[in-house]
């Protein structure tokens, strides 16, 4: 039986936070820092006088008490049923003149948090990821940064079966990991999928109170003819505020689970974003395994990397690795660039700028003979 697997970075289907879409490099990383210090100081215990005046004057920076759908804020911090004598905040004065005097006392005086605004997507990018999930035709799909399995779900009818006339997947599954961006890790099958195991909640060796993983490392199993197949869903930490040592950590945890789940199958695959190029601590950690790239397989003739315009290793950052037994099995390996809008790159005529690209992220693939 020949089956193909594929990943795809999808950066979201049908929302995306709008610091993702700024084109300015510099105000989308000034966003992020800003919204990762406000999440730490909201999670103290105690608000010092200090921490009032540097959580109210993030919040006042980025209107996160605003609720806009036509110009939604960066950051929204979302309180639940706030009254009179709780919540986080209150606010006073109209328009840009809004002043936030901070109320609550520590974590435990209000409920709710903070998250990233959102913005839909444009449907032609919509369509764009969907055109590239059709050309793939992939029989399992990884999806990465996903927002929920409903999401997924409604990708498949509308825009996979709806808009675009092509089959739809009967079966997908996603968990939320830890991610408070709601970027998690799902998969479309056209196979059954009998079990999903789920490691939002391993922690740090190094530090045990902190979970792991930053979305998780879903393992999907999958209902074939003869051995069942295991795939472990992977979106490592970002070089973003980068931290190799957390990158190589989580990297460390995939090998003891892709260890583990061959105890119960051999047909065992860890695919999707590592964040990291193949000569990286986490890759060279995942290869000491015995896990082989596909791109390095002779089958493979296209460009080095994944990512961008895909013309450097540097650039490869997404991933298929398959055990020792299932390599003589390879018969194809694809990388899907017509999402992309890069310079050297041929994109789908309906691919026409940065802004309405599928992704920056290539989808990659590999037809196995089971």
């Amino acid at each position: 039986m020949s089956i193909r697997i594929a990943t795809f970075n999808m950066e979201n289907v049908f929302r995306r936070p709008t610091a993702f879409r700024l084109s300015d490099a510099a105000k989308r990383e000034e966003v992020l820092d800003d919204f990762a210090k406000l999440v730490t100081l909201l999670d103290l215990p105690v608000y010092q006088e200090d921490d009032k005046k540097e959580i109210a004057r993030l919040i006042e920076k980025h209107r996160a008490y605003d609720i806009d759908p036509q110009n939604p804020p960066p950051i929204y911090v979302n309180q639940s049923r706030p009254g009179k004598d709780s919540g986080l905040f209150k606010t006073s004065g109209p328009g840009k003149d809004t002043k936030v005097e901070v109320t609550a006392k520590g974590r435990t005086a209000w409920a709710g948090w903070a998250e990233l605004g959102q913005e839909d997507l444009e449907m032609d990018v919509v369509r764009n990821t969907g055109r590239v999930v059709s050309e793939v035709d992939a029989d399992i799909l990884l999806t990465v940064e996903v927002e929920d399995r409903l999401t997924l779900e409604r990708f498949n009818t509308q825009v996979l079966a709806g808009a675009l006339g092509r089959r739809p997947y009967p079966y997908n599954m996603l968990i939320d990991g830890n991610d408070s961006r709601g970027i998690d890790i799902g998969i479309l099958s056209r196979h059954p999928i009998t079990s999903v195991r789920t490691h939002i909640f391993d922690t740090d060796p190094e530090r045990p109170d902190t979970r792991l993983f930053s979305r998780d490392c879903p393992e999907f199993e999958i209902q074939l003819d003869g051995s069942p197949l295991v795939i472990l869903g992977n979106h490592l930490k970002s070089k973003f505020h980068d931290d190799p040592d957390l990158r190589l950590a989580q990297a460390r945890r995939v090998a003891e689970i892709y260890r583990t789940a061959s105890e119960r199958t051999p047909h065992v695959v860890v695919a999707g974003d590592l964040n990291d190029d193949p000569n990286s601590a986490a890759a060279v950690e995942l290869a000491e395994t015995g896990l082989r790239d596909v791109m390095s397989h002779h089958a493979y003739h296209g460009e080095p990397g994944t990512h961008g315009d895909c013309r450097s290793e540097q650039g490869k950052i997404d991933y298929v690795l398959l055990p020792p037994s299932l390599w003589p099995e390879v018969q194809h390996v694809g990388l899907e660039t017509r999402g992309l809008f890069a310079k050297g790159i041929k994109s789908f005529d309906t691919v026409t700028s940065k802004g309405n690209a599928a992704s920056d992220h290539a989808a990659l693939y590999v037809d196995l003979d089971l």
